[in-house]
């Protein structure tokens, strides 16, 4: 079983605005990291982001930045606790990766595409990695938002 996902979106706007509203803390925090964002995404970066709905400040590791084209990230895969029908200790110091590509359009617009995987192939993998995909889904409906219109969605959503 693997467990990947890919999820895209259309940003009406030019890839450097939407690239670098991903990668500008200050951005991130005003439409998707409800806690904050710390730090700037760049190669070699541990960035930390927090959110309403999971309180307090994790790790991510950059791991690679194509300028308005790819960003590579890495996290705890946070997958809960061990999964009684195979004994596996879950989120044992494993992580996922996320790929975030950024594809101009013909039009102007900004083709967004997010992917993870990497989960451990058991049933708290396989929910951990739904709940991601919700996440990511909601992330880019969140900047879309952000961006075109200048509303955060997830202001006030989580608490």
């Amino acid at each position: 079983m693997d467990l990947t996902f890919r999820v895209t979106a259309r940003i009406a706007k030019p890839v450097a605005e939407v690239f670098e509203a991903v990668v500008d803390p200050a951005e991130l925090s005003r439409y998707f990291t409800t806690g904050g964002a710390q730090g700037r995404i760049e190669t070699g970066a541990t960035v930390y982001w927090d959110f309403a709905d999971f309180p307090g400040a994790f790790p991510v590791w950059v791991t690679e930045v194509v300028p308005q084209q790819k960003i590579v990230l890495e996290w705890a895969a946070n997958d809960g606790p061990p999964d009684e029908a195979d004994g596996q200790i879950a989120d044992a110091g494993y992580r996922t990766t996320v790929t975030m590509t950024f594809e101009p359009l013909e039009d102007g617009r900004t083709l967004v595409a997010i992917e993870e995987h990497g989960w451990r192939p058991t049933e708290n993998g396989l929910k951990a990695s739904y709940g991601n995909c919700q996440g990511w889904s909601q992330m880019q409906c969140a900047l879309k938002a952000y961006l075109e219109h200048g509303i955060n969605l997830r202001d006030g959503m989580y608490k």
